[in-house]
């Protein structure tokens, strides 16, 4: 049993001791970025001469001369793997600078939003506007109110239709004056349609006008 024992352990130990093949490293390094080279030589002549791409030559060395093998990368029949994994890295590195350009684009889009988010919290031109439809309203309101007036009902239906206009032009005018989520306008935009309304509400301020002059007039 003692015997068992010892050989055994013996075995353990060489199967736990780290082996070193210095050909198959040289056949490794050749494939991965080394010079390129292997050995034993004539085994690869003679055996793997298109996979090694092995020639041979005379080398004049005095009393040594003789017939010699070098290996050349251009002959063999198959390529390093680096070169592969050159590319695959080149390739890893342009998506890795696509993804961070699209980051960055994203990055401008989302500060240009919040730009625009905060334009759309506060309105900064209705102030401009807000005297000049506050005195049409008041022209409209009693220019109406004299036609009704004055006709004494006659003139209903021209009157009902012009408030109803100035009712929508108030609503729109409304909307565009508020801010916040869901009402999505930039100050920007906010001018061109007061500019845009203003304009509406001067048409009407000239066709309550002309309806004043028609019941001052005729009745």
């Amino acid at each position: 049993m003692l015997c068992v024992a010892l050989l055994s352990y013996t075995t353990d130990a060489d199967a736990q001791r780290p082996t070193r093949d210095k050909e198959k490293a040289r056949q490794w390094q050749s494939m991965e970025n080394g010079p390129w080279d292997f050995a034993p030589d004539w085994y690869y002549y003679f055996l793997h001469k298109k996979y090694s791409g092995a020639e041979m030559y005379w080398k004049w060395a005095g009393f040594k001369s003789g017939f010699r093998v070098r290996f050349k990368e251009q002959k063999s029949n198959i390529k390093r793997i680096m070169p592969v994994r050159v590319t695959a890295e080149e390739t890893q590195r342009q998506k890795v600078k696509k993804v961070e350009e699209e980051r960055k684009y994203i990055k401008e889009l989302y500060k240009e939003e919040l730009v625009r988010e905060a334009d759309r919290n506060v309105d900064l031109t209705y102030p401009a506007y807000k005297d000049e439809f506050n005195r049409m309203q008041d022209c409209i309101t009693e220019g109406l109110l004299y036609c009704m007036k004055k006709s004494d009902g006659k003139l209903k239906y021209q009157v009902d239709e012009l408030s109803r206009q100035n009712e929508v032009l108030c609503a729109d005018i409304a909307y565009i004056h508020k801010t916040g989520v869901g009402y999505g306008l930039e100050n920007a935009k906010r001018q061109q349609a007061y500019e845009d309304a203003k304009s509406r509400m001067e048409e009407l301020v000239s066709r309550t006008a002309r309806l004043c002059a028609l019941a001052a007039t005729h009745y």
